[in-house]
């Protein structure tokens, strides 16, 4: 009801100080009948058409009646309202899709309907821009969707990615973040955050993803003017074609990360037993021949077999999983147990006997001397490669950003109701993005022809503000809890978002060029998307950890975007 009442008092304020009303002026005419009191003198009341008592010219309304001016302040204005109401639109769509995932899960919803619909008001404006009027028109409002496309892709991962470092730093110690310890102030290289290896391959899609800008890019990377409408339609092939295969891989993601996290899981499990065995042990697990030590060996063997039949059972070995404590990586006792039983018992008789446990054992001690360690092994010295595989499989297993223990999902009270709920959002969201994209893009065209500024540089500062700002201020938020799981998904949702600004609007964007013969002059914007997309992705796909002073590149790489544009435009004449 808020956001309605918001929404009515917006439209109400815009027809009360900006609508363009009929001015009653008086007039007479021969063709009048006398009233037979004034005989033809005085006049007559007329309601004149639409047209400002203040304006000389008139200006154009969207679809008939909505207010439109020619005046900078009157399109300023504009610009802000229509603006605002993108935000209502981008933040119905966001709540509508939150609800979904809660009842869908991820997969489907999480993969394809979120980044869709997250992309959907920069990829409506964009389509209102190419669509409007004759093709010279069209040509020229087309820059307002280039230049959405580009503030867009520059803001999310410049100006929001540097403040979620700020807001959602924590003490940085042994090159990890540690969660919500946050005591060195504004430390530049003592404070910082750190994400998952899944967060890392988000940063390496997105820097794939500006190859569409490539390929439409090649006939003025050879100063040919002759095969542009042809490039076009090839960046909308290869375009789509990564569209298509994000989503795929966006819907595999749980699955494929599910499976490495188990098979993490178990490796630190592996590693953990080993350690644990050799606390216990007195004397080396391994002989100077490098085989399995049975006599101690054997001694552990006992000191698991509670009931001293030679045997172990699932119910000793999960004494000795739950005597380990391995709730520390989200791990269930029974499962670990499983794993390990599969491991040992190659009779499958659901026991271990002695020389099952030997072979076990031996396998996987082979296992950690044979895995990447930092430290050379010298001779049979277990003690330190175990450690040293303990400590790899750790950190695999944290790399992989492993929640399963934090914010458990509860199952919704009211599917049905959340449902409905839900797509009266989508609904609504789409309504209003649809209504006014086509009037935003004319105030965005008309303040740029009363101030003389390009309207790219309008729609590159200003639009990206009301179409993204709902995506800014939710990963900004989820930025300020601190903790590793928070600010892997922040920055993961900061990559998607700019990873289907490079495929999904960029297609939308090719398609109306190539449809309506438009001509592709972005040379400069293009550059801009390469750069920052190159260098954020590479930067974020090569590390996990980010220090304070990186914020200061991303932040640096703003306003370097303005003005690489402005030079090569303006100064050098690109196109």
């Amino acid at each position: 009801m808020a956001h309605t009442s918001l929404i009515l008092l917006t439209i109400s304020s815009l027809l009360i100080f900006t609508v363009v009303g009929r001015v009653i002026t008086t007039t007479s005419t021969s063709d009048l009948v006398s009233d037979g009191v004034h005989d033809g003198y005085g006049g007559v009341l007329r309601l004149n058409p639409f047209v400002s008592a203040e304006e000389p010219e008139a200006c154009e309304q969207s679809y008939g009646f909505l207010p439109c001016t020619n005046t900078a302040l009157g399109n300023l204005f504009l610009i802000l309202v229509y603006g605002y109401l993108m935000y209502l639109a981008a933040t119905y769509l966001s709540a509508g899709s939150e609800l979904l995932l809660e009842i869908l899960g991820p997969g489907l919803v999480g993969g394809l309907l979120l980044p869709i619909l997250g992309a959907l008001p920069d990829a409506m404006l964009i389509l209102v821009s190419g669509l409007s009027g004759s093709v010279e028109v069209a040509q020229d409002q087309v820059s307002v969707g280039m230049g959405l496309l580009a503030g867009s892709t520059v803001m999310l991962i410049t100006v929001i990615w540097g403040t979620c470092i700020i807001v959602g730093k924590c003490d940085i110690e042994n090159s990890v973040a540690v969660d919500n310890t946050d005591t060195k102030g504004f430390s530049l290289l003592g404070s910082g955050v750190s994400t998952d290896i899944w967060t890392s391959y988000s940063g390496m899609i997105m820097a794939v993803s500006v190859i569409p800008f490539i390929v439409v890019q090649f006939p003025q990377i050879l100063h040919s003017d002759s095969g542009r409408h042809l490039s076009v339609l090839l960046g909308l092939i290869v375009s789509v074609s990564l569209l298509i295969a994000y989503c795929i891989y966006q819907v595999m993601q749980p699955k494929l990360q599910k499976r490495r996290l188990a098979f993490a899981k178990h490796k630190h499990v592996r590693s953990r037993i080993l350690k644990y065995l050799k606390m216990r042990a007195l004397g080396r697990l391994l002989t100077d021949q490098g085989e399995p030590n049975k006599e101690v060996l054997e001694k552990l063997f006992k000191s698991i077999d509670v009931n001293g039949n030679d045997k172990l059972s699932h119910t000793e070995l999960r004494a000795l999983v739950v005597g380990m404590r391995l709730h520390e990586i989200n791990l269930k006792e029974e499962d670990a147990v499983d794993r390990v039983m599969k491991d040992f018992d190659t009779s499958q008789n659901n026991e271990i006997d002695f020389d099952e446990f030997t072979e076990g054992i031996g396998k996987w001690l082979e296992e950690a001397k044979t895995s990447k360690i930092t430290t050379p092994i010298a001779g049979p010295d277990t003690l330190k490669y175990i450690h040293d595989y303990y400590e790899e499989t750790k950190k695999q297993h944290d790399l992989l950003g492993d929640d399963a223990g934090e914010d458990e999902e509860e199952g919704v009270d009211d599917p049905r109701g959340t449902t409905i709920k839900a797509v009266l959002f989508l609904i609504l969201g789409t309504i209003i993005a649809a209504s006014f994209a086509d009037p935003l893009v004319g105030a965005v065209d008309g303040f740029s022809a009363a101030t003389s500024i390009p309207s790219f540089f309008i729609s590159f500062i200003a639009l990206p503000l009301a179409t993204n700002s709902s995506e800014a201020v939710s990963a900004i938020i989820f930025a300020t809890r601190k903790k590793k799981r928070s600010a892997s998904l922040t920055f993961s949702e900061l990559y998607g978002a700019v990873t289907m600004n490079n495929i999904l609007c960029l297609s939308v964007f090719l398609a109306l060029v190539y449809v309506r013969g438009l001509t592709w002059d972005f040379s400069s914007e293009v550059l801009v998307i390469l750069i920052v997309c190159i260098v954020m992705g590479v930067f974020g796909s090569l590390r996990t950890t980010f220090p304070l002073w990186t914020s200061f590149i991303a932040f640096a790489l703003y306003p370097f975007s303005l003005v690489l544009v402005y030079v090569l435009d303006y100064v050098f004449g690109w196109s």
